[in-house]
Formats: C-alpha cells, sequence, structure tokens
C-alpha cells in the first residue's frame, strides 16, 4: 500500500471546503438548499483568484504541475495554516519518477543515548516519522508506558494510542489527543508517501480500529512542535505538561520530545516525585 498523491490531494481539498461557511466569508446563499457542505468549487475558485476548471483539474489530480502562486491562493482562500499550506504544496507536486527505497535507518549514535540518560527531571524520547518510540530516558517510561517491555513494533505512539487501553486512560482528554497524533501521522506520512512502513501502519490501524478510520478519513494535518496534555497517571495523579519537540539536523525523520511541567506547580511536584520513583530514590510517600 502506497498513499496516493493525487486521491490524497483531491480528498484534502475537499475536505478543506467542507469546514468552510459561504457566509463567514461573505458569499451570498439566497436561502438555497445546498446539496453539500461548506463551499462549492465555484465559489472556492472565485475567492482564489482562479477559474472554475482550473479549480477543478487541481482537485482532481488531473496534473501535478500547479504554480506556487496558484497553490497559495487556493491556501489562502481555504484558510489554511502553514502546515496545511506546506501539505497542499507537497501534495500537488509530482514525486519524483523513481522514488528511493527508503534506506535503513542507522543505529542510534552513542551520543543520543548519553543525552537522554543524562536527562534525570524531565521525561524524553525519541520518535521517528511513523510515531515509533526509538529511545527513551527513565522518566518516559514512567510517565507513559515501559517501553523496555515492548517489542520495537510496539513502541509506536499510534498504535499505543488507538489498540492500549492504559494510554486512552492516561490523557484526560483522549480524543484531543487521538486526533493530535493522526494529524501528525498524516502529516509525516505525505512527507514519504512511498514508505512501507508507513502506509502498513496505517492499513493496520484503520482495519483495528474504527476511531482512527474516522479521524484519517478528516484528512487533519499538524506539525508536532509543542503542545500541552493533562495526564492522569495511576501513580502520581494529574499532570498538567508542556512538550517541545527538537528535530535532530542531520536525521530530519527522529524528533526528540521533552516534556515539562510548569515552576513551582502541582504538577511540577508530581514530576519530581515520579522521576524520584523512577530513580528509585525515597520520597516522603514511600
Amino acid at each position: 500500500m502506497v498513499l496516493d498523491r493525487r486521491a490524497e490531494l483531491g480528498e484534502f481539498l475537499r475536505s478543506r471546503r467542507a469546514r468552510l461557511r459561504p457566509e463567514e466569508l461573505g458569499l451570498p446563499t439566497y436561502g438555497q438548499r445546498r446539496r453539500v457542505p461548506g463551499l462549492r468549487r465555484e465559489e472556492l475558485a472565485q475567492l482564489a483568484g482562479v477559474s472554475v476548471d482550473y479549480y477543478i483539474r487541481l482537485e482532481q489530480g488531473r496534473s501535478l504541475h500547479f504554480s506556487a502562486e496558484v497553490l497559495d491562493a487556493v491556501a489562502r482562500a481555504l484558510r489554511l495554516d502553514a502546515a496545511e499550506r506546506a501539505h497542499l504544496h507537497r501534495l500537488a507536486r509530482p514525486a519524483p519518477a523513481t522514488a528511493p527505497e527508503p534506506a535503513a535507518r542507522p543505529p542510534l549514535r552513542s551520543g543520543i543515548h548519553r543525552l537522554l540518560s543524562s536527562i534525570h527531571d524531565v521525561p524524553a524520547y525519541l520518535v521517528d516519522q511513523n510515531t515509533t518510540v526509538v529511545a527513551w530516558n527513565r522518566l518516559a517510561a514512567a510517565l507513559i508506558t515501559d517501553f523496555g517491555a515492548l517489542t520495537p513494533a510496539q513502541r509506536n505512539m499510534a498504535r499505543l494510542s488507538f489498540l492500549d487501553e492504559g494510554m486512552r486512560h492516561l490523557y484526560a482528554d483522549w480524543p484531543t489527543r487521538a486526533r493530535d497524533v493522526v494529524a501528525f501521522l498524516r502529516l509525516d506520512a505525505s512527507r514519504l508517501p512511498a514508505d512501507p512502513s508507513t502506509a502498513a501502519l496505517i492499513k493496520e490501524l484503520s482495519a483495528a480500529s474504527a476511531e482512527f478510520r474516522e479521524l484519517w478519513a478528516e484528512h487533519q494535518v499538524k506539525e508536532k512542535s509543542h503542545g500541552r496534555y493533562l495526564y492522569r497517571h495511576p501513580v502520581v495523579g494529574d499532570l498538567e505538561l508542556a512538550y517541545e519537540t527538537l528535530r535532530l539536523p542531520d536525521s530530519p525523520g527522529l524528533a526528540l520530545v521533552v516534556h515539562t511541567a510548569d515552576e513551582g506547580s502541582p504538577s511540577h511536584a508530581a514530576l519530581q516525585l515520579l522521576a524520584a520513583r523512577a530513580a528509585g530514590r525515597r520520597t516522603p510517600t514511600s
């Protein structure tokens, strides 16, 4: 299974038209009953300043040779954010005539492992473009799950989010977390449309989870850069943690994710307690 760029492009554009309302954009409706939600193709073409036929050719994927100016005009009309705009440009450009075989990932440098091991007070882990956790520190395992007890294939945040009951209970707002994971995965999948491991993961989750299928059909994309989640940890209780994502310069498919708590907050105290327990240190409650 390889992602079909033309099909992805059309479905993405239709999903973005569907979320817009003509009255929000100053377009007349004249009280007409609309057969489809959101904007019609004709209305979108009008807003973008392109001919209807030209836009239809874009949405139907009849050509993947559209200028950056046209794509930017469509992106503005659809009110796309930066991640969505980049996604549109990627889908609307032809793939290389012969896509190279994905290279095997080289072993992680020992310095990466030492870096993670030296981070004691905050959870940190390294994740690839398929949301697979490839390295982690002790506190990340204490917060999320014991990655060391899982097989390499099971150490996948998308798979855990949808197929592991414990993960559903860990996130106070699991629906938002699930939607984010799917959006992260879809954005990275568009960057490597011929990667068989990504396609296999999507196929597996689509077959195993109706919730994943529903979210995947929404065509949401989101850059995993920073954010915040509320965790309901079985040992230390609630923790509201922010996360920051740092891409490895020489390995753009890998990213370091670090979670932190606001200094002096109850979440910070809970995180310190979790760190002490993870390190085997004595705590006031142990």
